[in-house]
């Protein structure tokens, strides 16, 4: 017998609503992979990063995107849809 899928939940601070939003494992892994994208393609970033981190993290946009997420800083947002009937 199969166990029931339980997703893990994410909580950030959002920049734009200030409060905590509850993001599954997937949302939060399709956010950090668009941004991490982004950075690589020459976005800024959207965090102070010293050069010893930026060594410590190897440039390694999916590092510097997961330091983002971790603020709530990164633009992008997630719309589910029980949200869109209002």
């Amino acid at each position: 017998m199969k166990k029931p899928t339980v997703h893990q939940h994410t909580s950030v601070k959002s920049s734009v609503e200030g409060e905590m939003i509850d993001y599954t494992k997937f949302e939060k892994a399709r956010m950090v992979g668009s941004r991490a994208l982004q950075l690589s393609m020459g976005a800024p970033f959207l965090v102070k990063v010293s050069p010893e981190e930026l060594e410590k993290m190897r440039y390694d946009p999916i590092e510097i995107a997961l330091k983002e997420f971790g603020e709530g800083v990164i633009p992008i947002t997630v719309r589910r849809p029980g949200e869109w009937k209002k």
